[in-house]
């Protein structure tokens, strides 16, 4: 029934219109585990990372991913269309990858993932303030006459 997810656990989400939707999330295997938790923490901060490889490796981390079918079955999330066909929105999406990585790395388990994640959007936040700081200072001098 798992189709070569190992360790599945169940996981039960709720959507930004309070619905729920359970998803069963696996370990990762050594080798994608490792290409995925080196590359998908810096891939998702502002200005150091890179959306495209971002999104590259959230699909790779939802390939270990899947959803009950009416059948019994399982259809893992292994496309983009398949994500955007049984993730209903980006807020469940991230609480999905979330849930991935807490399943999957110890550094992440009992909370210790929101702090670090807490801590990235902390940075976040700077490096927009500085980014604005900068181009507000640098259209104002851009309008003044000499």
């Amino acid at each position: 029934m798992t189709h070569n997810l190992l360790k599945p656990k169940e996981v039960t989400l709720t959507d930004l219109d309070g619905g729920q939707h359970t998803y069963i999330i696996s370990r990762l295997p050594a080798t994608v585990g490792r290409e995925i938790i080196t590359q998908y923490p810096i891939s998702a901060m502002p200005k150091v990372g890179d959306y495209r490889v971002n999104e590259t490796v959230m699909l790779k981390l939802m390939a270990h991913v899947a959803v009950v079918k009416s059948d019994g079955g399982v259809l893992v999330l292994s496309t983009q269309a398949l994500v955007d066909n049984h993730v209903p929105d980006w807020e469940t999406l991230a609480r999905l990858e979330m849930a991935m990585m807490e399943y999957n790395v110890s550094f992440f388990a009992n909370g210790r993932a929101l702090t670090f994640f807490e801590g990235i959007a902390q940075k976040a936040q700077q490096l927009i303030s500085q980014t604005l700081t900068a181009s507000s200072a640098q259209s104002s001098q851009a309008g003044k006459q000499p």
